[in-house]
């Protein structure tokens, strides 16, 4: 294990460097490192590490967010409020349903199997998005307009309304009686529970660190244990009171940096050193995660239904975005910079399969197949698209 974790940080570091000198994402190196050490690739990662990889990955994902929590201020949040709100859903239901009908076309499935695949591909990747919106946020582009904050805001909440809407189509599939009305329901509830117990967790940490003098490395772990707990309940409770934690978790930074900016403009400094390795495990992990030869399965039916679900996803953009005061090319960036998919796909992308469903392993290759195909171009066109649409402050 020890081995493999040395071997991950050196080659994470290396492969980091290379990507970036010849102007392309690191994170895309880290993934390409991932899938070549993993265990469909030359098998170099541990069992040990793999076996806990997801918690891993956990870790890193609260990281992030917890950075992009701490550093959302609440006049940028005021500007992108509707948008946000429709960037959170509207994408992901127009890619979802676009899916839903155009794979029980292409492929002969019910309309439930494709329901699942559309909402298994529909889930934005945080992991992905978030470190580059911070990015362009720390270098102050497209600051002025919020635009990176729309894109953190939105692909936040974006993933609850996927995941959701992915489980109401298993449920039925496998004859639950579930009732689709008091589903939907659940999302604005999640969604608000979520900001809810993330400020109420971010009040209390501020009353923690106006009473008790504590070394600011200590408050950031105290900020990511507490985070750990907060997710944890939400996979024990999701059956009872479902609630958004990833969202909590950002909400948690967002409260601090709102009643105690000294303090949180400190942690944010911390974090970012924190993220130097947590990006590593996140990326080479989910890396790890991807199975080309089941991706290669789908073939080109597979890419076919992925492309016209990104075009969904697209015109969702656009109708989210419509009546802001972005530009042609700012529109066109937060339709690139909504394309990739990694961390939900990687999660969930293998249920059907092992819930029984006739159409499952065509499932889990076109939902890999989507990270193979999404991960790179999106990384990529941020970049660029970034550099070139976007204005610098």
């Amino acid at each position: 294990m020890a081995f493999s974790l040395g071997l991950i940080i050196i080659l994470g570091l290396l492969f980091h460097k290379i990507f970036e000198k010849i102007k392309l994402p690191g994170l895309l190196g880290m993934l390409i490192l991932g899938i070549l050490m993993g265990p469909y690739g030359m098998n170099y990662i541990s069992s040990d590490i793999l076996r806990i990889s997801s918690d891993l990955r956990k870790i890193a994902l609260i990281v992030i967010l917890l950075r992009a929590g701490l550093g959302i201020k609440r006049e940028t949040l005021n500007k992108i409020g509707i948008p946000a709100l429709k960037m959170s859903c509207i994408p992901g239901l127009f890619e979802g349903l676009t899916i839903m009908f155009v794979a029980s076309a292409f492929l002969g499935i019910s309309k439930i199997e494709a329901g699942m695949l559309g909402f298994i591909i529909a889930a934005v990747s945080p992991a992905v998005i978030v470190p580059q919106m911070l990015d362009l946020i720390h270098r102050k582009v497209g600051q002025r307009k919020g635009i990176p904050t729309l894109i953190l805001a939105g692909a936040s909440i974006d993933d609850v309304f996927a995941i959701t809407l992915f489980s109401t189509f298993l449920g039925l599939y496998g004859g639950e009686n579930l009732n689709l009305a008091v589903k939907i329901f659940e999302i604005p509830v999640s969604i608000l529970l979520g900001i809810l117990l993330g400020s109420i967790l971010g009040v209390m940490m501020v009353m923690l660190f106006k009473k008790f003098h504590i070394r600011d490395t200590k408050k950031a772990l105290i900020l990511i244990g507490t985070a750990i707990i907060l997710t944890t309940l939400e996979d024990a409770a999701k059956d009872i009171v479902p609630f958004a934690s990833l969202l909590g978790v950002m909400t948690v930074g967002f409260v601090l940096l709102e009643k105690y900016p000294n303090v949180a403009n400190r942690l944010s400094e911390k974090f970012n050193k924190i993220w130097v390795f947590a990006e590593l495990l996140l990326f080479v992990l989910v890396g790890a995660q991807v199975n080309v030869h089941v991706a290669l399965q789908s073939g080109l039916m597979g890419l076919l239904i992925i492309l016209i679900g990104l075009v969904g996803r697209s015109l969702g953009v656009f109708v989210s975005v419509g009546r802001t005061n972005l530009t042609w090319k700012e529109k066109l960036f937060c339709v690139i910079a909504y394309v990739p998919k990694a961390t939900v796909q990687a999660a969930i992308g293998a249920v059907p399969l092992a819930a029984g469903v006739k159409s499952g392993e065509m499932i889990l290759a076109i939902a890999v197949l989507s990270i193979i195909v999404t991960a790179p171009l999106g990384a990529i066109g941020v970049k660029i698209a970034g550099e070139k649409w976007l204005s610098t402050d």
